[in-house]
């Protein structure tokens, strides 16, 4: 905890209305509070409901700050979060996030505080800060290597118009990165969210330019990572930005305070203590990337091929008012009966990774679900959907910690024979050992408690260096 003589800091954070988004700026609240600091923590209030419970011990440092979200045509009533709403209503929702700018500018203006932290889709953030002398630090969930590839804020913003004409543009690495890579989207991945990277998208704001407003108008960058994990990438943030590029850590995740003993996971467990350790692959795709029917028709099938048990959390929509609901291929329940489980209901992830039982991970390859799955020391099998995630396959790729499901480079399309046989690659062949001895051999990168604790002291030691406006 902070010596009673120290300045005691107060920080706003003000995530994105994603949970992906949300719970590492959670985490990271926790770690400072943990040193004695204040921490506000900005979000609507359905969105602070459902996020985890804080200790108690922690609970007088960390003050939740709701702020209602406004109603916006198109944007369906109790949506305050992307998993509410359709990939297509998501624009919708930042279109909302935006009108908070003025109650926002009315609760920082009586709050008293040193900092501001921001996400990239408050883009509008960092000039209300400047405006009260509050120092601002653009803290990003999204990985070195993503915002790398991404480039500097002329870019970003469309000052330098030679780059980046054509979604063929994204699946090469840019001429700024002066290192060999394989970090880029596919073709398919950028095409999935290609209307993100338009100022004609129904937001109003592409989020290229959310991300280079973001980055320019801040004093400080914080990014989830660690340096000796991805020390070029961080020299080159260093490089493209020109200011200060810090390591908070992996933030591994901690266990909520209750929520978790319930019905579900009682007899998820009574199933899982069933089966033979490093058997299992556990499925899921977090709380966004939703397939299409066609994908979960093969990934299904893919599943019951492979021969080996697996636990699948399938989300058969986003939200209630999402109008295509998945459905498992007919009889397959049936055929798989004894050998698999699919649930459709919300699970506890960290929970299930840190069975022994579980011999696999088949994920979207967001980072939240990457650290956990090294956390417990479980290897990856890639299927990326949206956003970052296919440059968080790239690295993991090179890294040799995980293995993507072959697919077709224009469409995306993949069969259920690549899905079988990339699970028993990973999962028990012995051509796949790299990925299960690597995913070990990692952990100590993401999980040291000590290396996480110097990352949280060094960041309190710049925001108190930095303080005054």
């Amino acid at each position: 905890m902070a010596n009673d003589k120290e300045k005691v800091l107060h920080i706003v954070m003000l995530p994105w209305l994603a949970f992906g988004h949300m719970i590492p700026n959670l985490e990271l609240a926790k770690l400072i509070a943990g040193k004695g600091h204040r921490v506000s923590f900005v979000s609507t209030p359905r969105n602070i409901e459902r996020l985890p419970k804080v200790s108690q011990n922690l609970a007088t440092l960390i003050d939740f700050v709701k702020l209602p979200l406004p109603k916006v045509p198109n944007l369906p009533e109790n949506a305050e979060a992307t998993t509410d709403v359709p990939y297509d209503v998501v624009q919708y929702l930042k279109k909302a996030y935006d009108t908070l700018e003025e109650p926002f500018t009315h609760f920082l203006e009586s709050s008293k505080a040193d900092w501001l932290f921001y996400d990239f889709a408050p883009f509008w953030a960092a000039s209300v800060a400047s405006k009260l002398c509050i120092r601002k630090a653009f803290y990003s969930i999204c990985t070195p290597p993503f915002l790398g590839f991404l480039g500097p804020p002329s870019v970003l913003m469309g000052h330098d118009s030679s780059y980046r004409q054509k979604p063929e543009d994204y699946i090469v690495a840019p001429p700024w990165v002066p290192f060999p890579t394989t970090v880029a989207f596919r073709y398919y991945e950028i095409m999935r969210i290609v209307d993100s990277l338009s100022s004609q998208n129904n937001s109003g704001v592409a989020d290229t330019n959310r991300f280079g407003v973001s980055i320019q108008n801040c004093d400080i960058v914080f990014i989830r990572g660690c340096t000796e994990f991805e020390s070029e990438w961080f020299h080159l943030l260093e490089s493209i930005y020109q200011k200060p590029v810090l390591p908070v850590g992996q933030l591994p995740s901690t266990a909520p305070v209750g929520g978790e003993d319930n019905d579900t996971w009682r007899w998820m467990k009574g199933w899982l203590d069933k089966q033979a350790r490093g058997s299992v692959v556990y499925v899921a795709f977090g709380s966004e990337a939703k397939p299409t029917q066609d994908e979960v028709t093969e990934i299904a099938l893919g599943l019951e091929k492979s021969k080996l048990p697996f636990l699948w959390l399938l989300r058969v929509q986003r939200g209630p008012y999402d109008p295509d609901v998945l459905r498992l291929p007919e009889g397959f329940e049936e055929r798989i009966k004894g050998r698999g489980v699919v649930c459709s209901s919300w699970a506890p992830q960290l929970k299930i990774l840190e069975h022994v039982a579980v011999g696999g991970f088949l994920t979207h390859s967001g980072w939240t679900s990457v650290v956990e799955a090294v956390q417990n020391e479980k290897p990856l099998v890639l299927l990326t959907f949206l956003a970052d995630q296919g440059i968080n396959a790239r690295v993991l790729e090179e890294k040799k910690m995980g293995y993507s499901v072959p697919r077709d480079e224009r469409d995306g399309s993949f069969s259920s024979d690549s899905v079988a046989d990339s699970l028993k690659l990973v999962v028990v062949e012995e051509k796949g050992k790299i990925y299960r001895e690597r995913i070990k051999e990692m952990k100590d990168l993401f999980v040291n408690g000590e290396r996480q604790d110097r990352y949280i002291d060094n960041l309190i030691h710049n925001l108190k260096s930095l303080s005054k406006c």
